[in-house]
């Protein structure tokens, strides 16, 4: 059984009857021990729920997404920022298509952001994409459960990319935060930046 803080003293009766100011001696220093292991134990830092429930922990990436659009439909791009508190480790990646929508990028972008993580990870995403952060939170499971049917019984718009997402939710631990858009929060101003240059680079290029 493990250590419950609990002394326990075995005498026999002729020893306690023989001496019994030793007995009562060795009662006091074991109470002694007790409370002083105790105070110890009192003293140490509590382990967090979380740790307790997952002592090897995952690593922590923080993960900044955005997409934009020219016409949607029209030209389109994506871009995440992966950061790496422990190691101070920043990773950028943007992309764009022809033909797409806001909502499109905005998905890629997760996407895109979610595929490059090579384990298991704890993910904080932070987004201005409220389609996106409530479809993950709260829409996905009714979705599936629904046959990729909306509570309207209207097919699912973007199901492929929304089931790829679902895919890669499964793999990871994800915590989402909201911030409004073009707001001047700097990793979302910088994915926005991003996501700008690789739509007019696209249609610089002349790619339809």
């Amino acid at each position: 059984m493990a250590d419950q803080g609990i002394t326990v003293l075995r005498l026999t009766v002729s020893e306690f009857e023989q001496n019994t100011d030793g007995a009562a001696s060795t009662i006091l220093r074991a109470v002694r021990r007790t409370a002083k292991a105790a105070q110890n134990a009192a003293s140490l830092p509590a382990m967090s729920s979380a740790a307790a429930a997952n002592p090897d922990a995952r690593p922590h990436v923080l993960l900044f997404t955005d997409g934009a659009c020219s016409g949607n439909p029209g030209p389109g791009g994506w871009a995440y920022i992966l950061k790496h508190p422990t190691t101070g480790k920043v990773r950028e990646a943007c992309g764009a298509e022809a033909h797409t929508t806001n909502n499109k990028m905005e998905l890629q972008a997760v996407i895109e952001g979610l595929a490059a993580l090579s384990k298991p990870s704890l993910v904080d995403l932070t987004s201005d994409s409220k389609y996106v952060l409530d479809g993950m939170k709260t829409w996905l499971d009714g979705w599936k459960k629904k046959g990729w049917k909306t509570a309207s019984k209207a097919p699912v718009k973007n199901e492929d990319q929304w089931r790829r997402l679902d895919e890669l939710r499964s793999k990871h631990t994800i915590r989402f935060h909201w911030i409004k858009g073009h707001a001047e929060h700097p990793e979302n101003s910088r994915c926005d930046q991003l996501a700008v240059m690789a739509r007019e680079k696209l249609v610089a290029d002349g790619i339809s």
